[in-house]
């Protein structure tokens, strides 16, 4: 058996918790709770790109918005 997260054929889609971090799933497998699609199912590499450009800030948005704060 592969691992689905490592299937370079396979289906992904694109995950964003309420923290704007993002996650390749496969498409396969049920979307966890505290998490919503930003990206439908679609190839493993366009969903790596999606990412890429989207996701600029690794930090987690209320870190980033305390940051911003205290400037």
């Amino acid at each position: 058996m592969t691992n689905p997260f490592e299937d370079a054929d396979g289906t992904y889609l694109v995950l964003i918790n309420d923290q704007e971090q993002y996650s390749l799933w496969p498409g396969t497998i049920d979307v966890p709770a505290g998490w919503r699609i930003a990206l439908d199912a679609a190839p493993r590499q366009e969903c790596i790109e999606y990412i890429d450009t989207h996701w600029v800030d690794m930090r987690p948005k209320d870190l980033r918005e305390a940051m911003s704060a205290g400037s």
